[in-house]
């Protein structure tokens, strides 16, 4: 069903008219019929201006914000580091995301994360709380998860995954917008646009930590970014998710831009020296079907 449609089933389930928890699943496509994903590949070290020329190939924001939409912009800010730490997402480039979104008309701009230190350090030193209220325009926030808003969610195809609570925000947004940050991490081995869903997890997260790779692509037929943003302005190259250590990051100045999550992944994984099938997440994707894995069935754009 549509967001609308998940709306409307979820307000029954609430007053308690229906019983089964809300089904809110784009159904993968097949394979076979999987469109040629467009990757941009963007460098610059003006980042608002390495937002926006990414983002040009694809049609711009414009082509997934429209006038009057809500909209989620879901960044990293699980950590409590500073920017240059690379454990968040960047923090201009989240700002230039949001004013983007904002220039194209959405009534709302939300920005947040389940963090995994204290919420309030973590939206204080990321810089991403800061950055967020510098923009001056009450339709762009960047506020704290509330606890009230996760609701059960059937995974109708999930293959390990069968059920789990979602952030309500994140379901219902007219445009979803995912920005990990690329990094390493000790179980998954990279932490991208797949593993940025679990941001937005309810429950106890750890218990998926056992077959990680199979629960990311589960978790991704509920979760559908209309457009995912990789950030490797600077990407943390060991000791992830976490990090703290200088040594560990080497700066980039890149951004990746593309509809097509699974194929982000498999291109930022050449970023860390990897080739797209070492990363668990990025084959069970592939093979349900959600996206592109082969980088030569890519049009890759560089700008």
């Amino acid at each position: 069903m549509d967001r609308r449609e998940f709306l409307q089933k979820f307000t029954m389930y609430s007053a308690g008219a229906i019983i089964a928890s809300p089904i809110f699943e784009i159904i993968p496509p097949v394979l076979a019929k999987i469109v040629q994903p467009k990757i941009c590949i963007g460098v610059d070290q003006d980042y608002k201006k390495l937002v926006q020329k990414t983002l040009s190939p694809l049609g711009g924001m414009s082509a997934f914000v429209k006038k009057g939409a809500r909209v989620v912009v879901k960044p990293n800010i699980g950590w409590d580091r500073k920017p240059e730490q690379a454990a968040n997402t960047h923090p201009q480039v989240v700002k230039a995301i949001v004013e983007l979104a904002l220039a194209s008309g959405a009534s709302k701009v939300q920005v947040f994360d389940r963090t995994c230190n204290s919420e309030r350090m973590c939206y204080n030193n990321s810089g991403i709380q800061q950055a967020v209220a510098s923009i001056g325009d009450r339709r762009a926030v960047c506020e704290f998860m509330d606890h009230r808003k996760y609701i059960p969610v059937s995974i109708k195809k999930g293959k390990s995954l069968k059920e789990w609570s979602f952030y309500k925000d994140a379901l219902a947004a007219d445009c979803y917008i995912n920005v990990p940050i690329a990094k390493h991490h000790r179980l998954a081995s990279l932490s991208l646009g797949l593993k940025n869903v679990m941001g937005i997890m309810g429950g106890e997260r750890g218990r998926i930590h056992s077959n990680l790779g199979q629960y990311l692509a589960d978790m991704g037929t509920v979760i559908r970014p209309d457009l995912t943003i990789i950030d490797a302005t600077r990407i943390l190259l060991n000791n992830g998710p976490q990090g703290g250590n200088l040594s560990d990051v080497k700066t980039l100045h890149t951004l990746i831009a593309t509809t097509d999550m699974v194929a982000a992944d498999a291109y930022a994984t050449t970023l860390f020296g990897k080739k797209p099938e070492q990363i668990e997440s990025t084959k069970k994707a592939y093979a349900m079907g959600l996206g592109e894995m082969h980088l030569n069935r890519m049009n890759i754009i560089k700008v």
